[in-house]
């Protein structure tokens, strides 16, 4: 497995920068230019990538009303799976267009196919890598069929057992693709942090030696941020103009304000992740001078002996280091100090 993945012209993983997807999924609510001026406001909120999906009612499920095909909980209660998906697809003939304008102002672009038609689709669009979602992560022939184009997979795994990560790993290898990424995901519209367990991000790359993320359903960017701290390589988050405009996905999508909130603060988190390092910062070095010190706390005496009573360890740190008090008390001062004296060699018989 490979602890570096590339996606385009960089690369994921290991300690380079973590790399951010802005999810557009439903929110451009069927409106073209709404799609597009999504795009400008993630490139302006931070993003490193654009992703949609690429999928039609009839490739998802069948118009049907029977029970099976209703939505009983959740955020979509009461919706029609058939309806739910007309409300939300990405309109194929958007979809090259979409590519160009993100490449333009310097997004990489990313779609999650969800059959066969929707694989041979982007490929036709020459993308550059894909993403599984999560619902589909026990797909195996889906898997495999875009494991076999031989590009780079990132795949969510809301709702999986570790033994059915394991299956969808081992068929992308089957393909002899190892260009993987894995995302911890809890599949909930919103998700709250108490489900979460974050900690698997770090058992996750342990156990399959792959970049790994999170897929981020929660609200607020407090989840992200906390996934960038133990390990998280990429962070994916809905991302949406407003949560005015009404769509299925707008409830638990981040406005652009949000976003950027949500970026700055992951970069100054991996600037304060920082390296292993034990060297002392330039900054440091000025507060340095408030260590404490050996310090005359009276007016000592030629001749006089040093005690519990005329020298103390104190701040600021312009004496002798305080681990040589016991080594002074007990000897004799050469010269007269003066209370509030630095204490120096020079002064100790």
């Amino acid at each position: 497995m490979n602890n570096l993945i590339k996606m385009n012209n960089r690369y994921i993983g290991g300690d380079t920068p973590c790399y951010i997807i802005a999810e557009m999924s439903a929110n451009h609510a069927g409106d073209f230019n709404r799609a597009i001026d999504i795009i400008h406001a993630a490139k302006e909120s931070g993003a490193d990538c654009i992703k949609i999906q690429t999928y039609t009612p009839d490739t998802m499920t069948i118009d049907c009303d029977n029970d099976y095909f209703q939505i009983k909980k959740g955020t979509w209660k009461n919706e029609k799976l058939y309806d739910l998906y007309n409300k939300a697809y990405t309109p194929w003939e958007w979809q090259s267009k979409l590519k160009e304008e993100a490449e333009k102002v310097g997004l990489d672009f990313l779609s999650t196919p969800f059959d066969q038609t929707s694989v041979d689709f982007l490929e036709d669009l020459e993308i550059n890598f894909y993403k599984i979602a999560s619902f589909e992560l026990t797909d195996i022939p889906l898997i495999k069929y875009i494991a076999s184009k031989g590009k780079p997979i990132i795949i969510s795994t809301g709702m999986a057992t570790l033994g059915e990560i394991e299956e969808a790993v081992k068929a992308i290898k089957e393909m002899k693709n190892e260009d993987i990424c894995l995302l911890k995901c809890s599949s909930a519209y919103p998700a709250i942090p108490d489900d979460m367990n974050l900690k698997t991000i770090k058992n996750l790359k342990e156990t399959f030696g792959v970049p790994v993320g999170l897929s981020d359903h929660s609200l607020g960017s407090v989840a992200a941020i906390t996934a960038v701290a133990i390990g998280a390589s990429v962070v994916e988050k809905h991302f949406c103009i407003s949560r005015d405009i009404e769509n299925p996905d707008s409830s638990f999508s981040m406005e652009p304000n949000e976003f950027r909130g949500m970026v700055d603060s992951i970069r100054a988190a991996e600037r304060a992740i920082g390296k292993v390092s034990y060297k002392v910062s330039e900054k440091e070095k000025v507060s340095r001078i408030f260590r404490r010190s050996i310090f005359a706390v009276e007016d000592i005496g030629k001749g006089d002996i040093f005690d519990e009573n005329n020298i103390r360890v104190i701040r600021p740190a312009y004496g002798l280091a305080p681990k040589y008090y016991n080594d002074i008390k007990g000897k004799k001062a050469t010269t007269d100090i003066v209370r509030g004296t630095p204490l120096k060699w020079s002064m100790i018989d």
